[in-house]
């Protein structure tokens, strides 16, 4: 049963790790490029101040 279990979990990953890597060929053109890059770095800044607040209140 646990190499069923394991066999699954297996194609899960791949199955995701595919249609990511699909997604990610289509948001890649020239045209989405930047608009992506330019949320990629809001996203990072944001999740950047969320962990200095968090850092802080358990201080």
């Amino acid at each position: 049963m646990k190499a069923s279990t394991v066999v699954k979990g297996m194609a899960v990953g791949v199955m995701t790790g595919a249609v990511a890597g699909m997604v990610g060929s289509k948001m890649m053109n020239k045209s989405t490029k930047k608009a992506m890059k330019k949320k990629t770095g809001k996203a990072l800044k944001s999740m950047s101040n969320m962990l200095d607040t968090a850092q802080y209140m358990f201080k």
